[in-house]
Order: structure tokens, then sequence, then C-alpha cells
């Protein structure tokens, strides 16, 4: 019964969604077929038939879920709120690193091998996403300065 009712809330969040889709998201040019119209579109399509297909049947398995993992579930939303606070202020590396290493804790990993996970997510994350995609990643409003003190002090 839960999956259903966690379904039904789904659906009526993914048909806004795809109201907005199909009419406020308009390109003024799209540089391949698959821009940025027709992604969302597609989602909200598939999307949609995937709710469908929970609705009309469901799991016959009971939905039993302890104390505990709802405190994991609440602090993992909690933490990805922080982590949304704190990219632009620490920047994306220091912020992937402190969210993973947490994560990675909360899940039962060592300590040593939890700061390991966050160091190579943070620093791996960057590395992809500013050489391989070229995108603009902040660097931290409390770090930036430190840098550029450190640079000016140097010429």
């Amino acid at each position: 019964m839960a999956n259903r009712i966690f379904a039904a809330v789904l659906l009526v969040v993914t048909l806004g969604y795809a109201v907005i889709a199909f009419t406020a998201i308009k390109a003024p040019f799209q540089y391949d077929p698959l821009g940025p119209e027709s992604w969302p579109r597609i989602l909200s399509i598939v999307a949609i038939l995937c709710l469908l297909v929970i609705l009309w049947k469901p799991d016959d398995e009971a939905f039993d879920v302890t104390r505990k993992v709802w405190f994991r579930l609440t602090a993992a939303v909690a933490m990805l709120f922080g982590y949304a606070e704190l990219y632009e202020p620490l920047g994306f590396i220091l912020s992937t690193i402190l969210f993973g290493t947490i994560l990675s804790a909360m899940l039962g990993a060592p300590l040593l091998r939890a700061l390991g996970f966050g160091v190579a997510a943070g620093v791996a994350g960057w590395l992809l996403c500013v050489t391989l995609m070229d995108l603009n990643l902040p660097e931290g409003e409390l770090i930036a300065p430190l840098f550029e003190t450190h640079q000016q002090g140097e010429s």
C-alpha cells in the first residue's frame, strides 16, 4: 500500500513537471535533436509510465522500515540540503569531500576509508567536470580569498 501512495504522490509531481516540460521550456535553438527541450519531455513520459506501472501492480512484499533506516534517510536528505548550502561558500571540492566522507561513514565505512572516498570523489569529480566537461565549478567564497592573497604575495 505504501508504494501505491508514494507512486500516486510522485505521479502528481511528475504530471506538474510534464506540464512545465511541454509548455514552458522553450529553447531558442538546439544543436542536436535531443536538446534542452527533448530531455525533460522524455524524462516526464518515462517517469509517468513507470509510476503508472507501480500503481497498477505494486510489489507484494510488505514495506517495513526500522527506526534506524528512517533516521539514515532523514539524515541523508538533511546532508543533501547541507551540501547544497555549502556548495558555494566551500566550493565543489571541499563540500564534496565533506559530504562524501560523512555519508560513507554513516553507511558503515571505517573513518579512514570514508575520508579516502570523500577525497577521491571531490578531486576526481572536480577533474572530470573541469577538464573533460569544461564546466565552471565554484572555488569557494571562503577558500578563494586565501589563494588570491597568497598569489598576490608571490608576484
